[in-house]
Order: C-alpha cells, then sequence, then structure tokens
C-alpha cells in the first residue's frame, strides 16, 4: 500500500546529522512525512547508511565529463522517488541550473550561517575574523546561484569571547537541527511556498525570515529584536 504521507528525498554528503535528525522526528511521531530517498555524489559518505539500501542512491562526480551529466542523473533518480520536497542537508556539490528548474519552489538547503552574510564554505572561521557577535543557520529555496535563495527561517546563537571555529560549529549545529525539522513541518503541511524569488507563508509572503525561538517554535519576524 502506497503511503499518502508527504514525501521527502535528502540530499547528503557526510555525516548525516541532519538527515537522522529528520528520521528521528518522524519515529518519534514529530514530523508527518516519509523519506523516500537519500542521495550522495559520495558513494562512501555516512549518511547513505542511515536509510536502507533500497532508498540509497550515489554516484562519484569525479567519474562523469561534465557537471551537466552528474546532475542530470540525479534529477532522473529523485524524480523518479516522487518526492514533495527536496532537502539538501549537508550537501557539499552546487546544484546546476537544470536540476534547480525541475525542483523549483520545493528544494530546500540548510547553511550554517545568516544569510546573507557568509555564503558559502568556512561560514564559522568567517564570522570569528569579521568580528560579528551572532552567528547561526537559516533555511532557504535552492536557485542557481550560491546560497542565494529566499531565506524561510533562521536560527541565531551568540559568538562567545574565546570562541574557535569548532567551538561556533557545534553552537550552531546544536540550532540547525531543530530549526530545519521546524521548517519542514511547515513544508509538509502545505503551508510553506516560493513565489517570484519570495519564501511565502499561510499565503502570505515573508518580508523577513521566520526566527527560531529557545522553544523550537517560530517568532513572527516583527517579534525579533
Amino acid at each position: 500500500m502506497t503511503s499518502l504521507l508527504p514525501r521527502i528525498a535528502v540530499l547528503a554528503s557526510g555525516r548525516g546529522s541532519n538527515l537522522q535528525a529528520i528520521l528521528d522526528a518522524i519515529a518519534d511521531g514529530k514530523l508527518d512525512a516519509e523519506v523516500v530517498g537519500v542521495f550522495s555524489d559520495k558513494p562512501d559518505c555516512e549518511a547513505l547508511l542511515r536509510v536502507p539500501e533500497a532508498k540509497r542512491w550515489s554516484r562519484d562526480a569525479a567519474d562523469y565529463a561534465t557537471r551537466a551529466d552528474f546532475d542530470a542523473d540525479l534529477a532522473d533518480a529523485v524524480a523518479a522517488a516522487h518526492p514533495d520536497w527536496i532537502v539538501c542537508a549537508g550537501y557539499m556539490r552546487i546544484l546546476g541550473d537544470g536540476f534547480v528548474a525541475r525542483f523549483a519552489g520545493r528544494t530546500l538547503n540548510i547553511h550554517p550561517s545568516l544569510l546573507p552574510k557568509h555564503r558559502g564554505l568556512r561560514t564559522h572561521a568567517r564570522a570569528l575574523k569579521a568580528g560579528d557577535v551572532e552567528h547561526g543557520a537559516s533555511v532557504h529555496f535552492v536557485v542557481p546561484e550560491l546560497d542565494a535563495g529566499a531565506v524561510v527561517a533562521q536560527a541565531v546563537v551568540p559568538v562567545l569571547e574565546g570562541d574557535s571555529a569548532d567551538d561556533l560549529a557545534q553552537r550552531v549545529l546544536a540550532r540547525e537541527h531543530p530549526l530545519l525539522l521546524a521548517t519542514l513541518r511547515l513544508a509538509v503541511a502545505g503551508r510553506l511556498a516560493e513565489r517570484d524569488g519570495r519564501a511565502w507563508l499561510d499565503g502570505h509572503p515573508l518580508f523577513k525570515p521566520l526566527y527560531l525561538s529557545s522553544a523550537d517554535d517560530f517568532i513572527e519576524p516583527t517579534r525579533h529584536p
């Protein structure tokens, strides 16, 4: 019998801690969804081992002549799983225009910075170098430009005196998991959309991101200090 739950495909390149948070939330009845596949550009990545073999797809991108060729195979594999939402959770390749267009408006990425600050890599070290007093994570819609899509929600952490990049990374990661889950609950409930380059919630545009409270629920943007 086919499940009627919303279907999530996860793209990952590493350990899969955000994927595990999704799987745990589903198992605990805190996220009404099903992970229908995990897709990776790294055949030996740990994330793949978190789901049954039938739900794993991986190819070494280095085996492809072009980036577009790899993206086409990846897109076909994702499409075959019939997902409602695609989640980039530690996926370390930039998705090409063709993939993004094929799944426009239903691909989300979690990024370890308060976008638009610190797009790309090494965000924690860059936040420290910039003298930021707060840092965090963002969930945004994926567009062809790196980390430039409409931001749905953010979680903020303080930057403390004496922090190393690793200290900051651990503090941010602890907030990434509840941030991603809270956003996915909106998505699978049909409350979240992307239109004309902007995130929409319950049929209304979000002019500022939602902010995750210490209770792991969202604060309306106007209430954020």
